[in-house]
């Protein structure tokens, strides 16, 4: 018989345990019917105060550039700077249309005041999407598409491809010096193509990376809701051997994914999945994979971070505009405790608070530097806002 699995849930009124036994969903009182999903008996949380200011446009790119849609943020080793991938002004870097890279870098590091310190990845990336800078201070950057040849949507399915392009990228995690030397290209240019035998060292839309304690790299793979969407954790040793894969596309509560969109670490050495079209954290033993907690208190979330003090900033960018099943939650970041999973504040999407709003808003990147400033990525509206505390 399947193992009881209790899953610490915050509510508006007070903290209430949902687990599951052999398939069936229980909550403590009052006992609501078995719901067709488990987040669905979760009370949204949308009410917790919120203690920041939103800052637009404190990172400034170089004169005449825009920001495009950008969803990879983190903080660099000092603690204060953060370093940035945008999509080249747009929301790709690989025009399709004219089968030309964009000639514009897509790394950016900025100092705790805005000003450009470093940028480099001309043409190294189509579709950056998430940014990790490791304990050397090195940064990675995965990239969730490619610019192989690929019919226009509505095209005939024998409708001939454009040409291969002169240099392939894409779905590729590429590891960076702080002055943008290339250190180490995890999987092939181009990727696993779907509907051909897949690569199990190599990737289709990579989500996230981050490194262990020893060095090891861990990639978040899967970006779809149904197959050929892959669903899976990859370890690499530090080298970039491939160690062992882990996950299934599912909705299971052991060793099942739906878009594993962003990983962390807490201090305890727990590994947390923003498993995104789940609606919820899963909270994995770092070496086995084993689920150790499930958290749906967070939302929908495409992007997480854990500070030095443990504490869990979540940027959902989905919930009632991409997922409207998932509309009594706000979008927004939400920020609580990686110890019991209490959620303490709310900064609400400050681009747009339609309820009826469309499309990926809000942040969907987060990180947070060593003095408790946060850094939202947005994809939707292009922007990288700044919160401060009143």
């Amino acid at each position: 018989m399947e193992r009881v699995r209790r899953v610490g849930l915050l509510v508006a009124v007070g903290l209430v345990t949902v687990g599951a036994l052999g398939g069936g969903f229980y909550a403590q009182a009052p006992a609501p019917a078995a719901p067709a999903a488990p987040w669905m008996a979760v009370t949204p949380v949308n009410d917790a105060p919120n203690p920041y200011n939103t800052i637009e446009g404190s990172a400034k790119l170089p004169e005449g550039r825009t920001w495009g849609s950008t969803s990879a943020v983190d903080i660099d080793k000092d603690g204060r700077s953060i370093w940035v991938a945008e999509r080249c002004a747009a929301n790709s870097c690989w025009d399709r249309a004219k089968s030309e890279m964009a000639p514009l870098n897509t790394v950016f590091k900025f100092d705790s005041s805005g000003k450009m310190l470093a940028s480099f990845g001309q043409g190294m990336f189509v579709f950056p999407h998430g940014i990790h800078v490791d304990r050397d201070g090195n940064i990675w950057v995965t990239d969730g598409q490619s610019n192989l040849p690929a019919r226009a949507p509505g095209s005939a399915a024998d409708a001939p491809l454009p040409a291969m392009p002169a240099k392939v990228v894409g779905h590729q995690v590429i590891k960076f010096s702080p002055e943008g030397k290339v250190l180490l290209a995890l999987g092939k240019p181009g990727g696993n193509v779907p509907g051909q035998p897949a690569d199990p060292a190599s990737f289709y839309q990579p989500n996230d990376v981050i490194t262990y304690p020893n060095g090891d790299i861990l990639v978040a793979e899967g970006h779809g809701n149904a197959a050929p969407s892959p669903a899976r954790l990859i370890r690499f040793d530090r080298t970039g051997k491939f160690l062992r894969e882990f996950g299934k596309l599912g909705s299971g509560l052991e060793g099942e994914f739906m878009q594993p969109h962003g990983l962390a670490f807490d201090a305890k050495g727990r590994l947390f999945v923003a498993d995104r079209a789940n609606n919820r954290i899963q909270i994995l033993d770092a070496e086995t994979f084993k689920t150790l907690d499930t958290w749906y208190q967070f939302s929908r979330l495409s992007g997480i971070f854990i500070d030095k003090n443990d504490m869990i900033y979540g940027a959902d960018s989905e919930s009632g505009s991409v997922n409207p099943a998932h509309g009594k939650w706000l979008r927004g970041i939400r920020i609580g405790s990686a110890k019991d999973g209490k959620v303490t504040a709310f900064i609400p999407d400050p681009s747009n608070t339609d309820a009826t709003a469309k499309g990926t808003l809000a942040a969907e990147g987060v990180a947070a530097d060593k003095d408790g400033v946060i850094y939202g990525a947005e994809v939707g509206p292009r922007k990288l806002q700044r919160y401060l505390k009143k």
